[in-house]
């Protein structure tokens, strides 16, 4: 499945439309499960809101699927990949993915 870039005027709107699409579960609350097994999460969706004048407002709102089929939502802060481990985790399995399109193109 080819991963997909969003562009909404909130993150709001985007966890909305995620949600509509089957992405019900937040991952925010199980961070561990993806720093552990990061090999059992795929990223379908990502988004990624830039604050017009605060640099405080940017966010990675990341649409993810896991290998037994759980669905779910991971927001990430703009500090979030000096912060938080599975941010960095799905920043990695983020470039590793564009590494691998950009191969197989």
């Amino acid at each position: 499945m080819e991963r997909q870039m969003y562009h909404y005027a909130t993150v709001s709107k985007a966890l909305k439309d995620l949600k509509e699409k089957g992405f019900t579960t937040d991952f925010n609350l199980d961070e561990a499960r993806i720093v552990k097994n990061p090999s059992d999460f795929r990223i379908e969706h990502i988004y990624r809101y830039e604050g017009e004048s605060d640099p405080g407002d940017e966010a990675t709102v990341y649409g993810i699927s896991s290998n037994n089929g759980e669905r779910g939502v991971f927001v990430a802060g703009n500090l979030a990949y000096s912060e938080s481990n599975a941010a960095q985790v799905l920043h990695e399995i983020s470039i590793e993915g564009r590494k691998n399109a950009e191969g197989n193109a």
